[in-house]
């Protein structure tokens, strides 16, 4: 028997979790029931809201990652824009934070299990930093989100990369899974789902296979994403006017206030030779500026992270004697207020 397990957490999409339960229900009346669907959680049995309206389903029990079949994670419901409590962002971080991130991490290293994510729920098991190089989709407002991670984002409607299997928009979760129907158990029962549904997937399911198309985007979004990562951060630094630089030297206490609480970093900046270099040191990670670079009073860099997140984010900040403000951003999620005093 082929087992299902859609995840719920709170604050989920209705309709990532409720199209393909439809869709793999159906699959199994057409095999006289010799497949189960159900919903769980990381938590176990529980009454679960769904995002904006607050929708009740109940989760009969507790996430199995060692159960051979497919697991499959909806994304979020919630405020597109801005970073309160109740914003997709928020809601995925919150997420991201249970016990969810490592039991999917363990079901990933199962060789009879496959992962499929709806909509955001690409980008939640991005943040938690189980994509890394890995082929996916999500909506199209979360793509520079999800390359910010690591993940090599690819604007297809279903993408099939072996043992993750993703969709992009909410109403993609049809598409994955009649498109796992047909890769578990075959086009017949596919098809005969469709014709109950009177639906037809939506475009070509994307493979890293085959002949590359020229001007390939996802070739070209891993290659750039390849040569980032092989940058090495201490030859990174860039030449600057010393008097220019010097405005930023010293150690700085700062707090970024995130859509997932607030966080406490360390900034270490010198300036050498003409050249500007710097650190940031969050919890137990110390991690090096990557293309520091000022301009009109500004100091921007990158810096890629895995705490409490992973994401590559973009930073930009001035300077007023001993206080720093700035932003730090990753793709188009909101921008987080960077605020901070020398203490060196």
């Amino acid at each position: 028997m082929l087992s299902i397990q859609i995840v719920l957490f709170d604050g989920f999409d209705l309709l990532d979790a409720i199209a393909p339960y439809e869709v793999f229900h159906a699959a199994s009346m057409n095999l006289n029931d010799n497949l189960s669907v159900e919903f769980v959680t990381a938590e176990g049995a529980r009454s679960v809201k769904s995002g904006v309206n607050d929708v009740l389903l109940e989760a009969k029990e507790k996430l199995d990652p060692t159960r051979p079949g497919i697991i499959l994670v909806p994304g979020a419901a919630g405020a597109v824009d801005g970073d309160g409590p109740d914003s997709i962002p928020a809601i995925l971080g919150r997420a991201m934070n249970t016990e969810l991130t490592g039991m999917v991490e363990h079901a990933l290293n199962q060789k009879d299990i496959v992962i499929a994510a709806v909509c955001g729920g690409s980008l939640l098991l991005a943040m938690g930093g189980l994509l890394e190089g890995r082929y996916t989709v999500t909506h199209h407002l979360g793509m520079d989100a999800l390359a910010a991670t690591g993940a090599t984002p690819v604007p297809a409607r279903v993408v099939d990369d072996g043992n993750f299997v993703s969709g992009g928009g909410v109403t993609s979760g049809l598409d994955v899974a009649l498109y796992l129907v047909e890769r578990e158990l075959g086009p017949r029962i596919a098809h005969a789902v469709e014709q109950l549904f009177e639906f037809e997937r939506r475009g070509t399911v994307w493979r890293d296979v085959g002949l590359v198309p020229r001007n390939d985007t996802a070739k070209a979004e891993n290659d750039e994403s390849g040569t980032a990562n092989k940058v090495d951060h201490t030859d990174s630094a860039i030449h600057h006017q010393s008097r220019q630089a010097s405005v930023f030297d010293g150690d700085w206490a700062t707090e970024i206030t995130t859509p997932v609480g607030k966080l406490d970093v360390a900034l270490s900046i010198s300036t050498d030779k003409e050249m500007i270099r710097g650190k940031a040191i969050q919890g137990e990670e110390t991690v090096e500026f990557v293309n520091p670079v000022i301009q009109d009073n500004k100091l921007t860099w990158s810096l890629p992270i895995t705490k409490p997140m992973r994401l590559n984010l973009k930073f930009e900040v001035s300077v007023d004697g001993n206080k720093m403000v700035g932003t730090a951003k990753a793709g188009v999620l909101p921008a987080s207020k960077l605020t901070g005093k020398r203490i060196l």
